[in-house]
């Protein structure tokens, strides 16, 4: 082809000689005839314009007479053994068991509040206290009588050993302390029901009741107690995966209002398949050691559900698909150099994860498949190499 080009640009130059054999390009200009140049810059535009068709005629016909010239040109990759996880992508909430609003369990006028909101709390710790009423005094009445008849049963009893007094005598003596006791005890547990304690270590979120209002036990609440110490993401899983995402399974984390990430693990799967939705509940237990990650907070999960430790990935696109819907994609056989032969390998797929999907059968490890020309070429046609990934 250059041979071609070069005897193009001599005759080029030759007839150009030929033409301007009078004067040349440069004796024109030196005549400042504006006349003149136009005429001779018309004349060559032409001449190259004529040479431009001459060359794409030439093209043409070098493509048609030489067989190297319709060899396409594609790219290839080798295909690796890799590790695969495949990911569900799920969203969940987080809660936490340990968020509760206290009620009271006496009613009467709430006579103390001893927390503030923010504060840190241990369980147990008096919260707040409500007025009684007058319970305490007839506490320490029934004091009083207890005392008395504890006194009365022992020495009716110190008798009844000696052989003094009738059975009856000691048996009433006996009861009437024993009702004392319990009496006592009733009213104990009352009294105990005025005072507001922490039902386990947490914060106070929220002081709702202020000091001085009337309470009454299951409508009035007190306070809003949370741990963020054991927080959890609860999510629905759809029931096609109950076999795979089980307790202990991997999971991959994302608070995208948070900008955090991090790797968990399944706590609890359900064992009930809800009607309705066809899913099952799972737990994913989460830290919170810097108390960042707040209950109802939205959760996108990744839960690994299937792991391939010698997976052949390919890119999806360079699959294709025939009238029968066997998938196959082409591969190179004989290579010499950077030339070799196509081969179709018809192959079966298995799980995708973004642009890549796993080959289960029809390719080998290292095995050269065609990446890009891999739409524009046959099974059996020469090909040649221009880059090897």
């Amino acid at each position: 082809m250059k041979y071609i080009y070069s005897l193009i640009l001599v005759s080029f130059l030759l007839s150009s000689c030929k033409n301007v054999k009078k004067k040349s390009v440069e004796e024109i200009i030196a005549t400042n005839n504006l006349e003149l140049i136009r005429k001779k810059k018309t004349e060559l535009d032409a001449s190259a314009q004529e040479i431009l068709v001459q060359l794409k005629q030439l093209e043409k016909t070098i493509k048609i007479l030489d067989p190297q010239e319709k060899i396409p040109l594609i790219t290839t990759f080798h295909a690796k053994e890799s590790i695969f996880n495949h990911f569900v992508e799920l969203q969940g909430n987080v809660n936490t068991n340990q968020n509760l609003v206290i009620y009271p369990e006496f009613s009467g006028v709430l006579s103390g509040v001893y927390v503030k909101e923010g504060q840190k709390v241990s369980k147990g710790q008096v919260l707040a206290k409500i007025d009684d009423g007058g319970l305490s005094q007839q506490l320490s009445q029934l004091k009083i009588q207890s005392n008395l008849a504890k006194t009365t049963f022992e020495r009716q009893e110190r008798l009844w050993n000696q052989k003094i007094g009738s059975e009856i005598q000691y048996l009433q003596a006996k009861a009437a302390y024993e009702s004392q006791l319990e009496a006592t005890k009733q009213l104990q547990q009352q009294i105990g029901k005025t005072v507001v304690r922490a039902p386990f270590s947490g914060t106070i979120d929220d002081v709702i009741t202020d000091q001085g209002s009337v309470v009454a036990p299951g409508q009035s609440q007190l306070f809003r107690i949370v741990n963020l110490d054991d927080m959890y993401i609860e999510t629905d899983v759809p029931e096609r995966y109950v076999s795979d995402i089980i307790k202990g399974k991997e999971v991959n984390v994302v608070f995208p209002f948070l900008g955090k990430e991090i790797n968990a693990k399944v706590r609890q799967a359900g064992n009930f398949i809800n009607p309705a939705n066809r899913t099952f509940r799972v737990e994913v237990a989460i830290p919170n050691k810097d108390t960042a990650i707040k209950p109802n907070l939205t959760a996108k999960l990744k839960i690994n559900d299937y792991t391939n430790k010698k997976a052949i990935l390919i890119p999806q696109s360079i699959i294709s698909e025939n009238a029968e819907g066997q998938q196959y994609v082409y591969t190179i056989t004989n290579k010499v150099e950077n030339k070799a032969r196509v081969k179709r390998e018809f192959i079966e797929t298995g799980r995708t994860q973004g642009d890549y999907i796993e080959v289960l059968s029809g390719i080998v490890n290292d095995e050269e498949i065609i990446d890009e020309g891999a739409r524009s070429v046959k099974d059996g046609q020469e090909v040649k190499i221009l880059v090897v990934e």
